[in-house]
């Protein structure tokens, strides 16, 4: 995707951006019809639109509308979920290699899942998803208050080693709490490796309100994570709280991903690698940025979960193995890159 220019008219940029959103538009649409039609079974697009629109009666409106319609419906909600707070965070941070993982709130959810399994006997993904929300949000508010501890404040570095350090000690926790409750080590495993494989409309209920609430938070500081990627000072100048803007985005962010992973579990770099791609588009402007990652991140999970239901039939490849497996390529050639997309 071409980089938008600094100095482009801006007559131009508008139609540049609003010409990669309507393509990223009609990509989502064909990304949920593919979803829709495709898994071990196939169906036409003219069954899938029919099951749809009118309902329909046969085998195909069965499938379509019981299976895979919610299926489809979470798998929007997680992959705008997640790509909104990578975003988010990569600009909270100003870091380029930040995804909802690096502030430790994707292993608190696991740890939530580990000890609603372990102890309490939760058994159902209609279970895991307060769990692991309630686990995401103690991970959130542990590192930030850590980070805004000492002199300085939240700054980026503090916050990055914060949740570093806790994400390492919920991963010790999780490990300990797995490796004396081995019976629940199997079912840990299928939530852990991130999939859309049997979510259903009551758990796209559970979560809608918080990603809603999530996405409403990080847009509204859109204008600030713009100030606050010219560095703190110039935000200020230029009116912005920086603490404020840091607070209700991260706060934005922890939401979106705690619904998130709750929903389908970890599914990996879609944080990481869709905010980069947006950015490419669109260009570094919230305003833009943020929208077009949400339309991004369900195109890839979708695309992703739809792959792994049709690489080996009747068996499914987990939505995560097939996010990581494009991910760490990824992430291995922005590394290897000069720079990174601003």
């Amino acid at each position: 995707m071409p980089v938008v220019r600094a100095g482009r008219p801006r007559s131009s940029l508008v139609r540049h951006r609003v010409g990669w959103t309507a393509a990223a538009v009609l990509a989502l649409l064909l990304a949920v019809l593919l979803s829709l039609a495709f898994g071990s079974r196939q169906f036409a697009p003219s069954e899938v639109l029919d099951a749809v629109l009118y309902g329909g009666d046969g085998d195909a409106a069965q499938v379509v509308r019981f299976l895979r319609l919610p299926r489809t419906l979470i798998g929007l909600m997680v992959g705008a979920a997640l790509a909104l707070a990578g975003t988010a965070m990569q600009g909270i941070t100003r870091n380029p290699i930040a995804d909802p993982g690096v502030l430790g709130i994707s292993q608190g959810a696991s740890v939530g899942v580990v000890l609603a399994l372990s102890f309490l006997g939760v058994h159902t993904l209609g279970g895991y998803v307060w769990f692991a929300f309630a686990g995401a949000g103690a991970a959130a508010v542990a590192v930030y208050a850590i980070a805004s501890s000492g002199r300085g404040g939240a700054t980026p570095v503090k916050l990055a080693l914060s949740g570093a350090a806790i994400n390492a000690l919920l991963v010790a926790v999780t490990m300990a709490v797995l490796t004396t409750k081995a019976a629940a080590l199997d079912e840990f495993r299928f939530w852990q490796v991130g999939s859309l494989t049997g979510r259903d409309s009551a758990v796209a209920a559970q979560i809608w309100p918080f990603l809603l609430a999530g996405a409403v938070l990080v847009l509204s500081v859109a204008r600030g994570l713009d100030a606050l990627a010219l560095g703190e000072d110039a935000a200020r100048g230029l009116g912005q709280n920086v603490a404020a803007v840091r607070v209700v985005a991260g706060l934005g962010a922890a939401v979106l991903t705690g619904a998130g992973v709750a929903a389908a579990g970890p599914i990996a770099f879609v944080g990481l690698a869709v905010p980069h791609l947006a950015r490419a588009a669109v260009g570094g402007g919230h305003r833009w940025l943020l929208p077009m990652a949400a339309l991004l991140g369900p195109v890839v999970v979708l695309v992703s979960d739809t792959v792994g239901r049709v690489l080996f039939p009747p068996s499914e490849v987990p939505a995560g193995v097939l996010t990581a497996l494009i991910g760490v390529p990824f992430l291995v050639a922005l590394v290897r890159r000069k720079g990174v997309p601003a």
